[in-house]
Formats: C-alpha cells, structure tokens, sequence
C-alpha cells in the first residue's frame, strides 16, 4: 500500500478517527458498565467474574496499544484501524452467546485489545494527516470519539436489552459495524517517517507521561464508582446513576474538543494543569454528601479526565514533533498501567473499608492533586 500524502483541505480523517475511538473505547470499553448488572441478573456471570473480566478488557487494552505501532509499520495504518474495528465487532457477536466465563473472559480481552490498537493509532495518524494549523481541533475531534461512544452506549443499552442479552451484544456489533461503515472511507493514512527521522533519539517527557498516567490513575473511581456512588452511596434511583454516566460522557465530549483548541492556541503543555485542576474539583463534588454535587461531578469528570486526553496527545506533538506517535504510546500505555494497578487497589480498599465510596473517592482526590501537581511543573516543558 502507498501511503497518501498528509491531507491539508480539511478534517474528514478526524472524523473517522473519532469513530475509530467511539468504537473502540466508548462502546467496547465503556457499554460494558451498563451491560454487567444485566449479565449478573441473567446468571450469565456471578460477581466474582465481574474483576476478571474487566482485568482481561484492560489487559487487552494494554496489549493493543504496545502492539498497534509496530504492526502499523508492517502493514499500514488503515489496515490495522480496520483490524481494530473488525475484532471489537465480533468481540460484541461472540458475547451474545453464553458460553462460560472463559469463553466471556477471551473475547473481553479481544475487545480490550481492538481498543488499544484503535487508541494507539488514531490521534497520532490524524494529526499527521492535516495541516499543523487544524492539530489541535482534530484532537480534539479524534478524542470526543470516547465521549460520544460513552453517551450512545447509554442511549442504546436500555432498548437493546428489552430484547435480552444476545439482543443487546449484536445490536452492539452491529452499531460498529456502521461506525465502521461510515468511517473507513476517510481512514488516515499518514506518510512513513524518513529513515533519518525515525532514528532520532525521542524526548523523554517525563512530567508530560507522569501527569497523564496519574490523572489516569484518580479517574478510576468515578470511570469504576459513578453509577454505584449515586445510587448505593446517596439513595438515589437506579436511573439517576444512568443518567450520571450519560452526564460523564457528555463532559468527556466538551472537554475533548474545548481540550483540542486551547491546546491548539496555547500549547498542550499550558493547558494541562487547566484540565488537571478541574479533575481536581470534579473529585472534591463527588465527596460531598449533597446529592445535586453528584451531577456536578459527573460531567466535570468525564471533561476533564477524558478531556486531557486531547491535551496530552498535543503536548506530545509539541515534545517529539514527527515522533509524536512513540510519546503518544507511551503516553497510553503508561495511563492504561496506572488504571490496572489503581483499579485492583481500590477494589481492594473498597471492601477493606465496608463499601466506602468516600475512601475510593478520597483516593481519587489524592492521585488526581498529584496529577495536578505534576502538570504544573511540566507546563514550560
């Protein structure tokens, strides 16, 4: 395959790069969420399956992000987007099948790792595709995929499993499967990097990868508590923790595309402490014992925590120029370590403290300020 020439006449290969990351995190990583109480309800898993599934989703996860650079060498980058989109389909299709925790566990993990090539891959070759003057906006864009994913999994969850749950899985797929449809026309498809280029030494961006991986890590109480904090924690009715999650994601699409044109105008590494600090406020809401806070939290949350992904992925652009892509992996596999390891520790602290959503919360805080802190002494590089 022949590479294209960047393209310079608009933002098309941000649009389907933004399907690429509604495919491949919004729904094959977050429809999960609303998903799992309905297979617990139907005996299809019991609660102990609920940990290793979601373990297997992010090891996969992990896996696709190290993986999709070196196999975007070998055979392009719009073939391992549609290799992406492709496994996260049947992933969906083969879980509508109640086959056993195995068989759940081995397609959760192939969903994780369709995600991880799609993150991987996208933002980078997007930006490579348009004019440096658009960067920051098609960020953005790219990024908002995760947001739109997370809203769209709410709108169509509910309506789908009034058919049952092999129902809710196609219907799934077959959601992909048009994102799919819609976006692979317009795949980007950057140029290789110059044998000269691509062995230049790459910045290490420390402050940049320590900020990210720790606002990675705070996130993880309202990306794994939210809808449990509203309902369990405050008393509020089962909908108003769908209707929360819906708010996050909401949050995740602002957050995405005001993160890309700040960026854009002020350098990413400026404007990160901006959305670190907001992490900061969304986890302080989530403790307060006032339940309107909770709606508050929610989509100051997903803006912010979701957001500093557009952040970070121009802040590596302005670190590592042409090789932004290599400091973008890093980036992503640094965050997708943080969450792993934060996510077993808080499922731990949560049962060790009687279901406390104020000692994970608390936690949160405390990883988030660290975020902040971090952001702030990287913002002049």
């Amino acid at each position: 395959m022949t590479p294209r020439r960047p393209s310079h006449d608009g933002l098309t290969p941000a649009w389907a790069g933004a399907g690429a990351i509604c495919a491949g995190v919004g729904l094959a990583r977050f429809a999960y969420v609303p998903l799992f109480p309905a297979m617990v309800g139907a005996g299809w898993v019991d609660g102990g399956g609920a940990g290793l599934l979601g373990a297997a989703n992010f090891t996969g996860y992990l896996l696709g992000v190290l993986a999709g650079r070196g196999l975007a060498g070998r055979l392009g980058v719009p073939r391992v987007l549609d290799l992406g989109m492709g496994l996260a389909l049947v992933a969906f299709a083969a879980c509508a099948l109640d086959a056993g925790l195995a068989w759940f566990t081995l397609w959760r993990g192939l969903a994780g790792v369709a995600g991880g090539f799609l993150m991987a891959l996208a933002g980078p070759a997007v930006q490579a595709s348009v004019a440096p003057a658009q960067r920051g906006l098609a960020g953005g864009i790219v990024m908002a995929g995760a947001g739109g994913g997370i809203i769209l999994a709410g709108l169509l969850v509910p309506p789908l499993l009034r058919g049952g749950l092999p129902a809710a899985w196609l219907g799934l797929a077959a959601g992909v499967g048009l994102v799919w449809l819609l976006a692979r026309p317009a795949w980007p498809d950057p140029p290789a990097l110059p044998a000269a280029t691509a062995a230049q030494a790459v910045p290490r961006a420390g402050r940049l990868l320590l900020a990210y991986g720790l606002s990675g890590a705070g996130m993880v109480a309202p990306m794994v508590y939210l809808a449990d904090l509203a309902v369990r924690g405050r008393g509020l009715p089962i909908e108003a923790g769908a209707l929360a999650w819906m708010g996050f994601g909401a949050g995740a699409v602002a957050g995405t595309l005001l993160g890309g044109r700040i960026a854009g105008r002020i350098g990413g590494r400026r404007a990160l402490p901006w959305w670190m600090a907001a992490q900061v406020a969304a986890l302080t809401l989530a403790l307060s014992p006032w339940w309107p806070a909770l709606f508050l939290a929610a989509p100051l949350g997903g803006f912010a925590g979701i957001g500093a992904t557009a952040v970070t992925l121009a802040a590596a652009r302005e670190v590592a120029g042409a090789q932004a892509g290599v400091v973008w992996v890093r980036a992503t596999a640094g965050y997708a370590v943080a969450q792993a390891g934060i996510g077993f520790a808080l499922a731990g602290l949560f049962a060790a403290t009687g279901e406390s959503h104020a000692a994970v919360f608390g936690a949160g805080l405390a990883l988030s300020a660290a975020a902040f802190g971090a952001a702030w002494a990287g913002r002049r590089g």
